[in-house]
C-alpha cells in the first residue's frame, strides 16, 4: 500500500510518500516547498514531480487551503495525533504540542496518551509567526539560511512584540541607524520565542514538542 500525504500549509506546501508494507511504515521520500502566495500552482508542480496516480491513496491536511483542493482530508489535530502515535514516543510527560507556522501559533495539551485534550492559540498578531519573520528578512536581502548564520555573534536588537506594525517600525529604524542585520534577526527571533514562551506559561508545560517551520530557525 502506497500512501501519499500531503500538508497545504500558509507559507509552504510539504508532501510525504508512505510505504506500507504489513504494517510496516517506511517513509520514502518527503518534499516541502515554500509556495511565496502561489499555492496553486506550487501544488500543481509537486504533484507533477510526486504522480499521485502511483500511489493507493492520497490525503491532505492544513488548515484553510485543503478545504480549496477536492482530495480526502483530515483536520490538523488528527495529523498531529496520527503522527505522535506513529513516532511512539516513550516519555509520557510530554504535555504540549507547539504548532509554529507561517500564518499562526497553536499550543496543543495532551493527554498520557498523546491526545489532544485542548487547544490554545495566540493573539491574531501576526508579528510572531514565520511568515511576517521571513517578510522581514526578505527585506534585508536575507534568506533564511544566512539570517539565521548572520546572528552568531550579535546581542538581539530589542524589538517590539505588541504589534506587526511597531515590529516592522524598530527593525526599519534598527537598520536605519546601522544596526547589524545580525543583531536584527536575533531580536526578531527573540520576538518570537517570548510569544511562544508567553502562550505556554499559561498552560504548565512539562515537555514541549515544536512543530512548524518555525521548528526549523535554531536560534529561536
Amino acid at each position: 500500500m502506497k500512501s501519499l500525504g500531503i500538508c497545504l500549509g500558509a507559507s509552504t506546501i510539504s508532501v510525504c510518500a508512505i510505504n506500507n508494507d504489513e504494517n510496516k511504515i517506511k517513509i520514502d521520500k518527503i518534499i516541502s516547498k515554500s509556495h511565496e502566495g502561489n499555492a496553486h500552482q506550487t501544488f500543481i508542480d509537486i504533484l507533477k514531480d510526486m504522480k499521485p496516480e502511483n500511489f493507493d491513496r492520497v490525503t491532505v491536511t492544513g488548515r484553510k487551503f485543503r478545504e480549496n483542493v477536492n482530495l480526502s482530508g483530515i483536520t490538523e489535530p488528527e495529523a498531529i495525533e496520527e503522527t505522535l502515535t506513529y513516532l511512539n514516543l516513550d516519555n509520557s510527560e510530554y504535555n504540549l504540542l507547539v504548532s509554529a507556522g507561517g500564518e499562526s501559533v497553536i499550543v496543543y495539551e495532551l493527554d498520557h496518551s498523546h491526545k489532544i485534550s485542548q487547544v490554545y492559540m495566540g493573539n491574531k498578531c501576526a508579528s510572531g509567526t514565520g511568515e511576517f519573520f521571513l517578510q522581514q528578512i526578505r527585506r534585508m536581502n536575507l534568506t533564511p539560511e544566512e539570517a539565521i548564520a548572520a546572528v552568531e555573534g550579535n546581542d538581539p536588537h530589542k524589538i517590539a512584540g505588541r504589534c506587526s506594525v511597531f515590529c516592522k517600525s524598530d527593525c526599519t529604524h534598527a537598520l536605519n541607524k546601522g544596526e547589524p542585520k545580525g543583531a536584527v534577526v536575533a531580536g526578531l527571533c527573540k520576538m518570537i520565542a517570548g510569544k511562544i514562551t508567553e502562550l505556554l506559561s499559561t498552560v504548565n508545560p512539562k515537555n514541549v514538542i515544536l512543530i512548524g517551520g518555525i521548528s526549523k530557525n535554531k536560534v529561536v
